[in-house]
């Protein structure tokens, strides 16, 4: 197949369902994708993504169309799929007085997905991230006993509309503090394979979290759990399985 050259005026393509019947080229940041058909029972699958790799693949098909779908997935692939615990650290600390609660959204980085749409299944065709640069792991904790993590430095986001297509999802982080006196937190360490993603457009939103800081014993802690958003909102498929766990507790400083 002839290699194509990403063409940045291309307009970017929507996450959703396709039904290919023959070609089909996606356009994301940096990436272009591209389905071919090369016979009555066979496509051919290339991706050329903003580091210069390519990956090509055959898919074949028991029927004349191939359905696909793009959505965004969990950050938990590139570099390496190692953890699926995510390390937020806000770009400014969260002050909450004795006894009091907020309601704040953030940033969260994705990734992307291209699926096989078989009936009511989906197939994990490949994954992409457009920003590479960005992606890196963190600990949480110490060398020896930490959590390795995906790791960000993330910015508040206003609400739900501010996602920022095709990098970053928002989340509704609520955050309670019981204990008897202020407390500030600037980061938050969670199981991201508990929160589902949903997409409209090029947009995408995460279920949300919610945190406790209490005392437990003669330790001041901060609990740790998934909240499930409503939404009439497109919810992605899965690249990888959902945990059982639905909470998690970090120390506080």
């Amino acid at each position: 197949m002839k290699i194509m050259d990403i063409d940045s005026d291309a307009p970017l393509s929507n996450y959703g369902l396709y039904d290919l019947e023959s070609d089909l080229e996606l356009f994301l940041p940096n990436t272009v994708i591209k389905f071919h058909r090369i016979s009555d029972n066979a496509f051919s699958y290339f991706r050329k993504n903003s580091e210069g790799k390519i990956v090509e693949k055959i898919i074949p098909v028991k029927s004349q169309n191939l359905k696909i779908e793009l959505a965004p997935i969990r950050p938990l692939n590139h570099p390496a799929r190692r953890t699926s615990h995510m390390f937020l650290q806000f770009d400014k600390e969260i002050y909450l007085s004795e006894n009091s609660a907020a309601s704040i959204f953030v940033h969260c980085p994705i990734e992307i997905g291209i699926f096989l749409v078989h009936d009511s299944n989906h197939d994990s065709l490949d994954w992409i991230t457009c920003n590479p640069l960005n992606s890196r792991f963190g600990l949480y904790g110490s060398p020896d006993t930490g959590t390795l993590c995906k790791y960000a430095k993330v910015s508040l986001a206003t609400d739900y509309s501010d996602s920022n297509s095709y990098l970053e999802g928002v989340m509704q982080i609520i955050v309670e503090n019981t204990l008897s006196f202020g407390q500030s937190i600037s980061k938050i360490v969670f199981q991201i394979t508990d929160n589902s993603l949903y997409y409209q457009d090029s947009k995408t939103i995460i279920d949300g979290i919610k945190i406790t800081m209490k005392k437990r014993a003669a330790v001041n802690i901060a609990d740790v759990k998934t909240t499930v958003l409503e939404t009439d909102w497109s919810m992605s498929p899965t690249w990888e399985d959902k945990t059982a766990s639905t909470h998690m507790e970090m120390g506080l400083e």
